[in-house]
C-alpha cells in the first residue's frame, strides 16, 4: 500500500469513551490521517442524535490535534466500505476489547475485503485499563445513578446526567442476622 495511510474509525460513539479515546490516539499516531465516522445508527436507538455525537468527539480531540495528529470527524448513514472510498480511506480501524469480539470484527473484515479488497482493515486491541469499557454499559450505569467518571470525559458525564434524571434512592431492607441452631 503506497501513499498514504487514511484511517477511518467508525461506531456509533454514543456516548464516546475512554475506550474509543485511546483507539483514536494510538490510530492517529500510525496514520497520515483518521477519520472518527460516526453511524447515524437509527436501528440501536442511541442516545445522542448524531450531530450531539459528533460534537462530543469533537469536544475530546483537543490535545490530539494539539500534537499534531490529523484527525477530523464526520457522520455517516451508508455502507462503510462506500464511506471509506467516498473519503480516500485505505485502511479501517477496529478495536478490539476481548477474544469476543474477534470473530464478529474477522466477519466484517472480511466481508469488507470482499467488497473492496484495497481498503485493509487494522485491528488494535484495547489497552488493558480500557478493555472493559462499552458504551452500552456506560450508559446503563449512569441512567442507574452510577458513576462513569472513570470511564468518559467529564464533559461526556454532564450529558449523560442531562439525559438521566436520578433514580429516587431505595431503602435497603436490613440484613437478618443468620439463624442459629437451638
Amino acid at each position: 500500500m503506497s501513499g498514504p495511510h487514511i484511517g477511518v474509525y467508525p461506531g456509533t460513539f454514543d456516548p464516546i469513551t475512554k475506550g474509543h479515546m485511546d483507539i483514536i490516539v494510538r490510530a492517529a499516531r500510525v496514520l497520515d490521517g483518521l477519520v472518527v465516522a460516526v453511524a447515524a445508527n437509527p436501528g440501536k436507538s442511541p442516545l445522542f442524535d448524531v450531530t450531539e455525537r459528533v460534537e462530543m468527539i469533537e469536544g475530546e480531540l483537543g490535545e490530539v490535534r494539539a500534537a499534531g495528529y490529523d484527525v477530523t470527524v464526520q457522520p455517516f448513514d451508508n455502507l462503510l466500505i462506500h464511506f471509506a472510498q467516498e473519503i480516500g480511506a485505505n485502511i479501517i480501524v477496529r478495536g478490539l476489547r476481548a477474544v469476543s469480539d474477534f470473530e464478529y470484527e474477522f466477519q466484517m473484515a472480511s466481508m469488507n475485503s470482499r467488497l473492496d479488497p484495497e481498503i485493509e482493515t487494522l485491528f488494535l486491541t484495547a489497552s488493558e485499563r480500557q478493555q472493559f469499557i462499552a458504551a452500552g454499559l456506560v450508559k446503563e450505569i449512569a441512567r442507574l445513578g452510577g458513576d462513569v467518571a472513570g470511564f468518559v470525559s467529564a464533559p461526556v458525564v454532564a450529558k449523560l446526567a442531562g439525559r438521566f434524571t436520578p433514580a429516587p434512592a431505595k431503602t435497603v431492607a436490613k440484613r437478618r442476622p443468620p439463624l442459629r441452631k437451638v
